[in-house]
């Protein structure tokens, strides 16, 4: 897929989200470390973000740890923090000097206070960046966020605030970590698994799925490119007829 096509597209995705899988199994193909294989997918988040602002999507949310995660080697875990960390000091100026704001969402509680601190200072240096929002999911799971989602509205209505009868779909959504943003249209899975992982369930509902089979250090511009061309080739339903489609389109 070229680049030049991307500008032929006829439809770009809103908001793109994405399960970077299969650092581990690059890493071990080439008798590496694990951690190796996280340092090389920094290279494809940074290819991805420059495809999704060429094609000018409104949000990238990118799974970069799962509440789940926490059950890998601690080796490993303690090295994905300390990447994670250094990411967020040296990413900040690029994300600045593309106008890209940076938003995490996750519980953010299992984090050392330096991590968390580092996590805010990131998100208020680029606060005012509006060319897109780069969204990073850490300690981040779809059952906790409509978990937490849940107790919010009931707080609401433990405090006379809300009634449960008016709590509905939409109000729910709006109390989810994104829920401020447009729901994803396009959710990638790099790696070659085909399922979704407790990643933003909700949100997720009428998402279009694509898998890859490469690993995540190597979906770099050119996959990316021919994710959002398979996009623009689906028609997108949502519970109607093609033919209602296709008559909505020519009205």
């Amino acid at each position: 897929m070229e680049k030049t096509k991307l500008t032929a597209l006829s439809s770009v995705p809103r908001h793109v989200a994405i399960i970077m899988d299969g650092n581990n199994r690059w890493a071990k193909k080439r008798l590496l470390p694990g951690v190796a294989g996280h340092k090389a997918g920094v290279d494809a988040v940074r290819a991805v973000i420059e495809v999704c602002a060429e094609a000018k999507v409104e949000v990238l949310t990118l799974f970069a740890f799962s509440s789940e995660n926490w059950q890998r080697p601690a080796e490993e875990v303690g090295a994905l923090m300390e990447l994670f960390f250094t990411a967020l000091r040296r990413e900040t100026r690029r994300l600045n000097e593309n106008n890209i704001s940076l938003r995490i969402i996750g519980d953010r509680s299992r984090f050392h206070p330096e991590l968390q601190a580092a996590m805010r200072e990131a998100e208020q240096a680029t606060a005012g960046n509006n060319r897109f929002v780069l969204q990073i999911a850490a300690n981040y799971g779809g059952q906790w966020d409509i978990a937490q989602a849940a107790q919010r509205l009931a707080r609401e209505v433990q405090a006379g605030h809300l009634r449960p009868e008016d709590i509905s779909p939409e109000l729910l959504q709006t109390c989810l970590a994104t829920g401020d943003l447009p729901l994803p249209d396009l959710c990638i899975r790099t790696g070659g698994e085909h399922r979704i992982s407790n990643f933003l369930l909700w949100q997720l509902a009428y998402a279009e799925l694509y898998f890859s089979d490469l690993f995540w250090p190597d979906f770099k511009h050119d996959a990316m490119r021919a994710a959002l061309a398979d996009f623009a080739s689906r028609q997108r339903r949502f519970g109607k007829t093609s033919e209602q489609i296709e008559a909505g389109a020519r009205a």
